[in-house]
């Protein structure tokens, strides 16, 4: 990372991300959020899973008409696509959906390179010419992301990458999601608590970590969006 890629608006990023980690969980991803649009204006993204509506609900607020982008892998569950539209509607989201160049016979879902081809690449072309990103990523997600910043460069994209939850646990989203009564993905009321796409997504029991969900029988863990 140079000086360069780690300051903007005379702070380092570094410094920033430092200082929201004093604060509280909500107080975190709140100044993250609040930063970012009052250094980029509207020259930033949101991508957004859509299995929940945490994040979106914590930006919207902050900056209504902000860009979320949704990645349509052409593989995701109907219940998923469905919360998509009832989460569009219900917050009239600057929504843009990408799609991915190939059709559904070409790198399945499941396949090597599928992420790469339906997830990636498309939102590498959404980011395109914008200066942030902001993301979902928790710490606790994954082993990969246990030291992921706050706020931070993406060094893949040239650009600041923006991780207001990234502090959050499970818990953190429970108390968030009932506090303000948001609607819920309809898979998470049937044991699904990390939902990707149809394919290489299962429920989860009590007591399990909610990535042992995703591409069940293999070692994977990420699909290549943040590493």
């Amino acid at each position: 990372m140079t000086q360069a890629s780690d300051s903007k608006g005379g702070l380092a990023l570094s410094d920033v991300s430092d200082r929201l980690e004093s604060l509280g969980a909500l107080e975190a991803a709140r100044g993250a959020i609040a930063w970012t649009v009052e250094q980029f204006g509207a020259d930033y993204a949101v991508a957004s899973s859509f299995q929940d509506a945490v994040l979106i609900d914590l930006v919207v607020k902050v900056d209504p008409r902000a860009e979320i982008v949704f990645l349509d892998t052409a593989f995701h569950f109907g219940e998923t696509l469905a919360f998509v539209e009832r989460v569009r509607k219900l917050w009239a989201l600057n929504l843009t959906t990408t799609h991915p160049a190939i059709g559904r016979e070409e790198a399945p879902c499941g396949s090597p390179g599928c992420c790469q081809l339906r997830k990636v690449a498309p939102l590498n072309a959404a980011l395109a010419g914008k200066s942030a990103w902001v993301t979902g990523l928790k710490r606790v997600d994954t082993p990969e992301r246990e030291g992921a910043p706050i706020i931070g460069w993406d060094p893949q994209r040239d650009m600041v990458k923006v991780n207001p939850i990234a502090t959050w646990t499970e818990d953190d989203v429970e108390e968030y999601l009932s506090a303000g009564d948001l609607p819920r993905h309809p898979l998470s009321y049937v044991g699904y608590v990390s939902i990707g796409c149809a394919p290489t997504t299962q429920p989860v029991t009590e007591g399990h970590h909610p990535r042992e969900g995703r591409w069940p029988g293999s070692d994977k863990t990420e699909c290549g969006l943040h590493v």
